[in-house]
């Protein structure tokens, strides 16, 4: 394994290298306290694992850390920093994980120790909603089947509308060129159907020539990015309901 650790404070740096060697006394180690050069020399150099500091000249840490996976996508990317207050955007430029100083190998072996695990929102609602990567709905950890393709991607709109009453023009014309009353009168019906089969009929609501999902009755990983939720900010990898073209998330 090969591991860039990057901190502007020599004395900082021998710390880490010397915990991060107790731990991964195999490992391969490249250590800088410049951060511009700690890119340029491992540019081509496919490292695994990086222990960056975020307060640094020149480039700052998640500044680095961009530029790293940008050239590297499966690079694994730990924060040291002696400010907790810069976790979430940390995890947003995708971190895999994120230590306060001082640093030791017990907080380096609890990192390394969740590096590739499953990070999962606990679930507090009737449905539970995956959109990032594939969009999904979930019942009790069970998927819910809709009945047609279109009627999942119609309230898939509908939950990346977060709540908003969409006019059934609109709708109509996302999920087709041309106009399909009839088709989606059934797929309305079929979403209120679905719904009612798993005891979540109140989270879908139609009136007259509109319909919205009550946000407050799923649990939705997007929803919970943009509350600043910092396991959701892990979890999303840049990919947002990726089926269908016609998706934007604003992660900023």
């Amino acid at each position: 394994m090969k591991i860039l650790l990057v901190d502007d404070e020599q004395l900082q740096l021998l710390r880490l290298e010397n915990a991060c060697k107790k731990v991964l006394p195999d490992a391969y180690f490249f250590s800088y306290t410049n951060p511009v050069k700690a890119f340029e020399k491992n540019e081509n150099n496919n490292i695994d694992l990086a222990f960056l500091d975020i307060e640094m000249p020149s480039i700052n840490g998640i500044q680095l850390a961009k530029k790293l996976k940008k050239n590297n996508p499966k690079i694994k990317i730990i924060f040291v920093t002696a400010y907790s207050e810069y976790a979430l955007d940390a995890f947003k430029v995708h971190a895999s994980g994120y230590i306060t100083k001082p640093v030791n190998e017990n907080k380096i072996q609890e990192e390394l120790n969740e590096l590739g695990g499953v990070i999962e929102l606990k679930p507090t609602k009737k449905l539970q909603i995956k959109c990032f990567g594939n969009f999904e709905v979930f019942h009790d950890g069970e998927p819910v089947r809709f009945s047609y393709k279109k009627s999942k991607e119609a309230f898939a709109y509908l939950v990346d509308r977060e709540g908003s009453a969409i006019n059934l023009n609109e709708l109509n014309a996302v999920l087709w060129e041309e106009d399909h009353p009839s088709y989606l009168r059934n797929l309305i019906a079929d979403i209120q159907n679905t719904l009612k089969s798993v005891g979540a009929e109140d989270v879908f609501i139609k009136r007259h020539n509109e319909c919205y999902i009550d946000i407050n009755k799923v649990d939705c990983d997007a929803y919970e990015y943009k509350k600043n939720n910092p396991d959701a900010i892990r979890m999303y990898r840049g990919e947002y309901m990726i089926q269908y073209s016609w998706p934007y998330f604003d992660d900023e």
